[in-house]
């Protein structure tokens, strides 16, 4: 996974957006809402929401941690991009996209494409 593989996969998913914010941050949006956070630079320093049971297991693997700032939100942040095998990115960051779509409110989620 690299910077363009990790965009190209955020917005392949139905209605997701992205916008630069803090400076040098990439983050993805579905609905408004923020499901990945992504330094711009090489080293690859990714933010996403896990589902609340598994958030723990995945915080304690290596090059993993819980989340600065949005550890309250079950986010984990990503050290560098070849912590993870791409499958495993893209299921993540399918479950951040899938969990944060679920929480919008029912009239903007309908108002989303299908997933």
């Amino acid at each position: 996974m690299d910077i363009e593989s990790l965009r190209d996969f955020c917005l392949s998913l139905p209605g997701a957006t992205e916008a630069i914010r803090w400076e040098h941050h990439l983050n993805f949006y579905i609905g408004g809402k923020m499901f990945c956070i992504s330094t711009l630079d090489a080293e690859g320093r990714v933010s996403f929401k896990v589902p609340d049971e598994q958030y723990e297991e995945i915080a304690a693997r290596p090059g993993m941690i819980k989340a600065p700032y949005l550890a309250r939100m079950k986010w984990v942040f990503v050290e560098h991009y070849d912590s993870l095998p791409d499958d495993e990115w893209r299921a993540l960051l399918t479950d951040s996209y899938r969990l944060v779509r679920e929480k919008l409110p029912k009239k903007v989620q309908s108002g989303l494409p299908a997933f």
